[in-house]
């Protein structure tokens, strides 16, 4: 036993923890989407299976840990994604003031309402946008070019405060909002992977400092605000790693291709968003969270 834990449960989630780092860094360099996409479910399963955490403060806590996790990633995929003169200085130049007060906006509001009902409304969104994507991948951008700075403003304020919301990094809004504005795929993912640094580091550093009101005792072991360490400590070191393999791959696929991947994984999590919205207010949350622990310690035991 460590820490009150089998020994064979915390080596199968410490192993859990260490793909999802290799398939976030791989992703956060190949579609500079930043990891968040892959952590929060994931984090959300350990935390309420191997930790017993309610649902609602393991969302939370998950949700800062990716924001956290997330930062390695995309300093090693934003310089990876520069020296290939992928990044695009000027817009996040223009971008930084407000994407800065759109995470303060975006964390405060998710404290305080918590995530469950901006799950659907994201989820429903983005499914739409993944579908438009991936289905008119040829189609010809619907502007010419990005809109003024006022209107670019406005857009870094929604990606930011939306993401850190979410705990999935700003490429997933960053990227196809780029690429609506007719700007080059590559140079779109490359930019995004900066944008995800203006929203994680604040974004985490503000979820560190955010308690867990009455209910401390609920989170799990090294757990400091609304972010759970010792999860980092597992993640971090292996996505940072594996950012730049997906920065290089992503260098030789067709933008066309690279689009239509981008969409595949952004519907993907866009589903689970809205599932997760939606059982969390009929009720079956917590059924299945009970479910999936016993199948589990019942797999472990065999």
């Amino acid at each position: 036993m460590l820490l009150g834990i089998p020994y064979l449960e915390v080596a199968e989630t410490v192993a859990v923890l260490c793909l999802c780092g290799v398939v976030a860094g791989f992703l956060a360099g190949l579609l500079g989407i930043g990891g968040g996409i892959i952590f929060v479910p994931c984090f959300t399963f350990v935390f309420t299976v191997f930790f017993n955490t309610p649902l609602d403060i393991a969302i939370l806590i998950a949700t800062g840990t990716s924001l956290l996790c997330m930062i390695p990633t995309s300093i090693s995929a934003a310089r990876s994604q520069h020296k290939k003169g992928n990044t695009d200085l000027e817009v996040i130049k223009s971008w930084s003031v407000a994407m800065l007060l759109g995470v303060v906006v975006g964390i405060m509001t998710s404290k305080f309402f918590g995530g469950a009902w901006l799950s659907i409304l994201f989820g429903s969104l983005m499914i739409l946008n993944a579908l438009n994507t991936l289905f008119r991948a040829k189609a010809k951008p619907a502007f010419s070019k990005l809109p003024g700075p006022f209107g670019q403003r406005c857009i870094a304020f929604l990606i930011a405060c939306f993401s850190s919301m979410l705990g999935i990094g700003g490429g997933t809004l960053t990227v196809p909002v780029l690429n609506a504005c007719s700007v080059p795929p590559h140079k779109s993912i490359g930019t995004s992977s900066a944008v995800s640094l203006f929203v994680c580091v604040p974004g985490a550093l503000l979820m560190i400092f955010t308690n867990l009101s009455n209910t401390p005792h609920a989170a799990p072991l090294g757990t400091f605000g609304l972010v759970n360490v010792l999860t980092a400590i597992c993640v971090i070191p292996i996505s940072y790693i594996c950012a730049p393999l997906g920065v290089n791959i992503g260098k030789s696929i067709a933008p066309v291709t690279l689009k239509r991947v981008f969409a595949v994984a952004l519907f993907i999590i866009s589903v689970n968003m809205l599932y997760k919205g939606i059982t969390h207010y009929t009720g079956m949350d917590g059924e299945q969270t009970r479910v999936s622990s016993v199948a589990f310690n019942t797999f472990s035991k065999v």
